[in-house]
């Protein structure tokens, strides 16, 4: 009996063995095994508020870049440029969309800057189009930037790209902060009070069409404030990063004029830590599948463009695949 018992404990060791692997002839280890699937890198992208251009051309990029490639990037909404900033400084990002100005400001530390100092834990991947500065308004009666006079006004969060941008403007008009009565608020948010009547009109610094605006015409009739060329020249000779942008006629329902007015490239920036292979296929996913993303913007997706940006070096992965089209760009 005991050593039947015996043979039964031995027989269940070996099959235990086997099952975990154990001294098993065909392991893993064997040749004809194949290799584990590479790890996928995930990586958060920080873009902008919900009713913005970043979020929802952030949003598409990501699903394109998740489903082609070995990295999986998800796309979050946010504050907006200065806000992504310090989500990469903190690692709670490691891709985010930035307004030119201000990833300058933030590189260099000064402006919206200053007080926090410089952050250049960031690399440039690709500047993707331009975003226009717009004036939107319900009120037929305000026509230019001098109109907003003693008006209500949302000039962006505080602290935002769009406020900075906002008196920029008024600067370029002889006028200041003091002379409207300022609201900060976010682009729906701005939207929504357009729509109440509570506020007079709203900057609005984002890649035309942008959803904000798209939705407030279907309710609202709505006009874009024109920016003369002479201001524009004035405004140009402080503040070089902008650059004289028109917005087709048709853009918004109900505006059949163009509108003349200033421009910014919309940038997106990597950690420096992100490794060369995750923004190799990060910004070549971009540009290799441009005619299958579904945006507006994708149309405006150039090699040329992407690879311009002077103020802050790019990250290697970025230079890897601008090199590989001909295009040199500066590294760390």
């Amino acid at each position: 009996m005991k050593k039947f018992m015996a043979l039964i404990l031995t027989l269940i060791m070996v099959v235990s063995l086997v099952a975990c692997g154990g001294g098993s002839s065909s392991s893993s280890s064997s040749s004809g095994a194949s290799d584990p699937a590479p790890a996928t890198t995930e990586l958060t992208f920080t873009t902008g508020g919900e009713t913005g251009t970043y979020y929802a051309f952030g949003g598409v990029i990501a699903q394109d870049v998740t489903a082609n490639t070995d990295v999986s990037v998800t796309a979050i909404s946010s504050d907006g440029s200065k806000a992504n900033v310090l989500l990469l400084d903190s690692n709670d990002a490691q891709l985010a969309f930035c307004q030119s100005d201000v990833m300058a400001y933030a590189y260099n530390g000064t402006s919206t800057f200053a007080e926090e100092g410089a952050v250049d834990c960031f690399s440039t991947v690709a500047a993707l189009y331009m975003e226009q500065i717009q004036i939107v308004t319900c009120n037929p009666e305000i026509k230019t930037v001098a109109d907003l006079k003693g008006k209500k006004v949302s000039v962006g969060a505080a602290g935002s790209g769009t406020y900075f941008n906002a008196i920029d403007i008024l600067g370029a008009y002889g006028m200041t902060e003091s002379d409207i009565v300022a609201n900060f608020q976010s682009f729906g948010d701005s939207t929504d009070s357009l729509t109440d009547g509570t506020i007079d009109a709203a900057f609005i610094v984002a890649g035309a069409p942008t959803n904000a605006i798209t939705s407030l015409a279907t309710t609202k009739d709505v006009y874009l404030v024109n920016l003369d060329s002479e201001h524009i020249a004035t405004l140009l000779k402080t503040s070089p990063y902008y650059s004289e942008s028109i917005i087709p006629g048709g853009t918004y329902e109900g505006l059949d004029a163009e509108t003349t007015t200033v421009a910014e490239g919309a940038v997106v920036l990597a950690r420096d830590d992100v490794s060369e292979d995750a923004v190799y296929a990060f910004v070549s996913d971009i540009y290799e599948n441009a005619a299958n993303l579904s945006h507006g913007k994708a149309a405006e997706l150039d090699l040329a463009f992407a690879s311009s940006v002077t103020a802050v070096p790019y990250h290697t992965g970025a230079a890897k695949y601008f090199a590989e089209k001909g295009y040199t760009v500066a590294t760390k």
